[in-house]
């Protein structure tokens, strides 16, 4: 197309396929570099307006030409500043190094900049200062421009923390990297605010400049950070004045961090050494995370200490120390990090495992993924599952239930007294389980499950499977599994409609 000749997307190779947003999404054409992953084409099917295809440069260029319009029409940006923007936010774009916000694509004007941190590493593991802080300066004068230069509040932040501290060899809960977090919190806000001020001395002081300011850290183990950082932070006061009052500002990641190959939001730790993806056959797969890919390639050595799951209290010190040079409070985290995935209990599983804790199989024709995190010793301590087909509030209250189930197990309560709880349990889907020659049937997803764990962790293999009748769809159940959901006191049952007398009932087919 004309508009494109002469920029960066002149001639840019693309590769078209058809993706959903999400699994349960309708599928859509795209179009963009050959060498971005699924993940991003999923990304971008969700960021472009619309249901028709959607394509990179296309999709990209409605709200980088808008910025470039804004910012010539307000008088902050001449005809040179304006495609000097719009050509230098292509290439951050390009290289996945930083993108406008979600709303920024769907034709917001208030929206955010993020900048993926891990993108900034050097092949040879150092950390791009000056590209940085010129990315920071660019998001600065991008984000007043979409604005029309009225907003007095910007927000720029970063996302993936956790994989660059991977890429430099350093623990998330450790003294390093805290002190590497907080400069490049420091280099961000320096860098953001002498742009600021830059753009006031052309066009106007609204804020005055912070008398009080963070003492960005005195060292760090990247070279030249500390002194990039109080750098920025001096050429920022030096300045008469600012043009906005606050900056920089963390958010809860969006399909803009898939988009750039940002594994984490923010300062949220690693996720651990593996994601499941879904392949193109439809079947959910483990593959390394990108953080344990630079940990391989580096310091396979120490990979179990870079990957460890962070603590709670670890989360709470890595906010204390990103948090003096944020101009609004992180984002609260909405849950425990899964922890690192050890290796298969058994060298010849009679499951179908990946990475060694990921079990697939389909009940009732239904596929199902439930994967388990255990302590050094192998005591199961969290349980998460993925339906593929299901609507997502049944989704939801899965998700919501396995996190009930994994802080009971944190908590001291024993498996098997949720084995004895769930087990047997009738609700859709049910019937015949495949991938699981153990477990042949099973009256409820969650019937296999539990079944499956008093297998795996605790030996018990005097569960009876129950016959296809008791699978069916229709079976009305004991008095006890189909109890309303009432706070009201019921008549007192035989034994035979305790979960252990339901098992004795059981037949037992061969």
């Amino acid at each position: 197309m004309t508009r494109f000749l002469g920029t960066l997307w002149d001639g840019l190779a693309l590769r078209r396929q058809r993706v959903g947003a999400d699994p349960d999404a309708p599928l859509r054409a795209v179009a963009l570099p050959p060498d971005w992953p699924a993940e991003a084409a999923a990304a971008l099917a969700a960021l472009a307006p619309g249901k028709g295809p959607a394509s990179l440069p296309r999709a990209a260029e409605a709200w980088i030409s808008r910025a470039a319009r804004g910012g010539l029409k307000a008088g902050t940006l001449d005809a040179p500043g304006a495609e000097a923007l719009a050509e230098g936010l292509r290439a951050l774009l390009l290289s996945r190094r930083g993108s406008a916000g979600a709303e920024a694509w769907g034709s917001g004007r208030d929206t955010r900049f993020v900048l993926n941190l891990p993108a900034f590493l050097d092949p040879d593991g150092g950390f791009d200062l000056e590209a940085y802080a010129a990315a920071c300066a660019l998001a600065v004068r991008a984000l007043d421009a979409l604005a029309g230069g009225r907003a007095t509040r910007l927000r720029l932040g970063f996302a993936d923390l956790a994989g660059l501290l991977c890429g430099l060899g350093l623990a998330y809960d450790s003294p390093e990297g805290r002190a590497t977090a907080a400069g490049i919190a420091a280099l961000t806000r320096g860098a953001a605010e002498a742009e600021s001020g830059r753009l006031a001395t052309r066009l106007g002081v609204r804020e005055p400049v912070a008398l009080l300011w963070p003492a960005p850290p005195a060292e760090t183990p990247v070279p030249g950070l500390a002194a990039a950082a109080r750098a920025a932070l001096d050429a920022a006061a030096a300045a008469p004045g600012l043009r906005h009052q606050g900056l920089l500002a963390l958010a809860p990641p969006d399909a803009v961090e898939a988009l750039l190959g940002a594994e984490t939001g923010g300062l949220a730790p690693a996720a651990g050494s593996t994601r499941p993806v879904l392949t193109e056959a439809g079947e959910w797969a483990e593959v390394p995370t990108q953080a344990a890919l630079r940990v391989t390639r580096h310091y396979a050595d120490r990979a179990s200490a870079l990957l460890a799951p962070a603590t709670e209290a670890a989360r709470a010190a890595m906010r204390a120390a990103i948090a003096p040079f944020l101009h609004a409070a992180p984002p609260a985290p909405v849950a425990l990090p899964a922890p690192a995935r050890p290796a298969p209990r058994s060298a010849t599983p009679p499951l179908r495992r990946h990475a060694g804790t990921t079990l697939h199989v389909a009940v009732g024709g239904h596929r199902v993924a439930l994967r388990t995190a255990e302590d050094a010793e192998g005591r199961l301590l969290e349980i998460a599952f993925s339906l593929s087909k299901e609507g997502a509030a049944f989704r939801s209250l899965m998700d919501s239930f396995a996190q009930a189930v994994s802080l009971g197990l944190q908590g001291g309560v024993p498996l098997s007294d949720y084995v004895e709880a769930f087990a047997y349990t009738r609700f859709g889907p049910s019937g015949t389980v495949d991938g699981d020659p153990a477990i042949p049937r099973a009256t409820s997803v969650l019937d296999w499950a539990f079944r499956r764990l008093a297998l795996d962790y605790l030996g018990r293999s005097d569960l009876p499977q129950p016959s296809e009748e008791d699978c069916a769809g229709d079976t009305v159940g004991s008095a006890a599994q189909v109890a309303p959901l009432l706070p009201l006191d019921l008549p007192e049952l035989p034994a035979a409609a305790s979960p252990r007398g339901r098992r004795r009932a059981l037949r037992l087919v061969g």
